[in-house]
C-alpha cells in the first residue's frame, strides 16, 4: 500500500471506537443483501471499476465480493476495529487483491494521486468531517479519478426531514456509531469540488416502510482534470 508522507497527520488506528454498534451493523448488513436488495445495490456502485481502487470506511467489506476483475487492487480503509477484523476476512475470499488497513476518512494513509478510483459506501453519514473527508478522497485520486457513491441522507416530506433533523440533534448519532439522517451528500460532493456524474435517487428497502434512513442515493463523480 502506498504510505502516506510522514508528518501529514496519519490517523491512530484506531480513530474510531464503537464496538456495540460494530456487532450489530454487521449482522443488519448481511440480512440486508437479501431482504433489502443491497447486493444488488453493491453490483451496480461498483460495475465498471478497474485499476487502483480505494474503499473509504469498509465496514465489514460486503462490497469485497462485488469489485470486478479488471481491478487490480483495493485499498480498504475502516477505522472500526471489529469491523476491520471481520473486512479482513472477508478479503480473504474476495476474487481480487484486496488490502484492509487502519485509517480515518479525514486522514487517508496514503499517497496523493495513487488511486483510479474511490468508493465511498454508507460512510459520509458517520464521518466527523465530511468536508475535510472529501478533500482527502480528492487528494487520493488521480485528476480524471472516478468516485462511485452510495449514501443515505435527507429525504422525504417535510415531516420526515423534520424528524431527521431532530433525531440528529438527540439520540441517533449517539446510539448508531456517529450516523447522521439529514446529510446531503450530493450536496457535499459538489461542494468539495467534484464533478457530478450520473446519479438515482433510491429506497431502502424499496418497498414497505419508510424509515429515517431510506432515502439513499447512488451515482458517480469525478475528480477534475486539473
Amino acid at each position: 500500500m502506498p504510505l502516506r508522507a510522514a508528518g501529514s497527520g496519519k490517523a491512530p488506528p484506531d480513530a474510531v471506537h464503537h464496538p456495540l454498534f460494530a456487532r450489530y451493523y454487521a449482522r443488519v448488513s448481511v440480512a440486508m443483501e437479501s431482504r433489502a436488495g443491497m447486493a444488488g445495490i453493491r453490483g451496480r456502485l461498483l460495475a465498471g471499476l478497474s485499476g487502483r481502487v480505494i474503499e473509504v470506511g469498509a465496514g465489514n467489506g460486503l462490497n469485497f465480493a462485488h469489485y470486478p476483475a479488471a481491478v487490480a487492487e483495493v485499498v480498504a480503509i475502516e477505522p472500526e476495529r471489529t469491523l476491520r477484523q471481520l473486512a479482513q476476512q472477508a478479503a480473504l475470499r474476495a476474487e481480487v487483491p484486496v488490502d484492509v488497513a487502519p485509517g480515518a476518512a479525514e486522514a487517508l494513509p496514503v499517497k496523493s494521486e495513487a488511486f483510479d478510483a474511490a468508493v465511498v459506501s454508507l460512510v459520509l453519514c458517520s464521518v466527523r468531517d465530511v468536508p475535510r473527508a472529501l478533500a482527502e478522497v480528492r487528494r487520493v485520486l488521480r485528476p480524471g479519478g472516478v468516485v462511485r457513491f452510495f449514501e443515505h441522507g435527507a429525504g422525504g416530506g417535510t415531516a420526515m426531514r423534520l424528524t431527521q433533523r431532530a433525531l440528529d440533534r438527540t439520540v441517533w448519532p449517539a446510539v448508531n456509531g456517529g450516523c447522521h439522517l439529514s446529510r446531503d451528500p450530493v450536496a457535499a460532493l459538489r461542494a468539495a469540488g467534484f464533478e457530478l456524474g450520473p446519479y438515482r435517487r433510491v429506497l431502502m428497502p424499496e418497498q414497505g416502510l419508510r424509515l429515517p434512513p431510506s432515502y439513499c442515493v447512488l451515482g458517480t463523480a469525478w475528480r477534475p482534470l486539473e
